[in-house]
């Protein structure tokens, strides 16, 4: 009986996905807004500038994405208004607004209570 082991490991890769050393040299050159947490630490204020320029930095930390820095601009616009005003707009425009709810009027079970 003859048995036959492949010692090798094949790997499914996708066609167009970069190999960790490339996506190592694009996070730390800081180019494609991609960078190693090592390299935005030490270029931090290029990493600022590129990110009111140029849009989200996205920072990596062992090869994983971990944050992505944004201009205060941009954080705002995704934050919203708190003061709620948008959704007083949204009530106040309702074409349900004119539509009067009634609550229920259930009585409640009366209970034996001792003084």
């Amino acid at each position: 009986m003859l048995i036959v082991v492949s010692m090798t490991k094949k790997r499914d890769r996708k066609p167009s996905a970069a190999s960790p050393r490339s996506r190592r040299k694009i996070a730390r050159s800081g180019h494609s807004g991609h960078w190693m947490l090592q390299d935005a630490k030490a270029r931090f204020s290029e990493l600022v500038r590129r990110a009111h320029s140029e849009g989200p930095q996205h920072v990596t930390v062992h090869g994983r994405e971990e944050v992505v820095v944004i201009s205060a601009d941009e954080f705002h616009r995704l934050k919203g208004d708190r003061s709620g005003q948008l959704l007083v707009d949204l009530l106040r425009d309702s074409p349900l607004r004119d539509v009067t709810i009634e609550p229920a009027r259930i009585r409640p079970p009366v209970r034996d209570v001792k003084l």
